[in-house]
């Protein structure tokens, strides 16, 4: 058996991914209450985004936990956001408060976002747009929303047939 000594660097260098630089505050908000969505209106609200997106000369990065909102389409090299500016997101996650609808939980200006004059409450309209819906319809959407109770998987119909079906 051979073994070799093999030096590493001596500082590791840590690579993620980040929505601001190092450094650079960002503004926060909870969405009170909470914006509950039907899937068919987050589905719209995607394909805006995608025709709207960053790489189609729009403002709109979709992604799986919501929309970043950037100041102009992306123009730097090999797709890269270039001289555009990250102004913030819409948050939100799938299948709460049960399958089928999305929870918009968190709208976030960044501090590039303040300085251009943008806030929480013009970004989500902004990003509500993209559906065709207002904060005013949202809020109508949410309560009209006829939101199922959960099954308890232990009073399913199937367990219970089972339990009673002899052996």
């Amino acid at each position: 058996m051979t073994v070799h000594a093999v030096e590493l660097d001596p500082k590791p260098v840590h690579r993620t991914f980040r929505l601001t630089r190092p450094g650079t505050a960002a503004v926060a908000t909870q969405v009170r209450p909470a914006l509950v969505l039907p899937d068919k209106q987050a589905r719209d609200l995607l394909a805006g985004a995608h025709r709207e997106d960053v790489s189609r000369a729009g403002c709109f990065s979709a992604g799986p936990a919501g929309v970043q909102v950037w100041s102009g389409p992306w123009d730097g090299t090999l797709g890269t956001h270039g001289h555009s500016e990250h102004w913030g997101s819409v948050d939100w996650c799938y299948d709460t408060p049960t399958r089928h609808y999305i929870t918009i939980y968190r709208v976030m200006v960044t501090a590039q976002g303040a300085a251009a004059g943008q806030t929480t409450d013009a970004l989500l309209r902004r990003v509500l747009a993209l559906a065709g819906l207002d904060l005013a319809s949202a809020g109508e959407v949410d309560r009209a929303a006829a939101v199922p109770v959960p099954r308890d998987p232990f009073r399913s119909d199937a367990l219970r047939a089972r339990a009673v079906a002899p052996d």
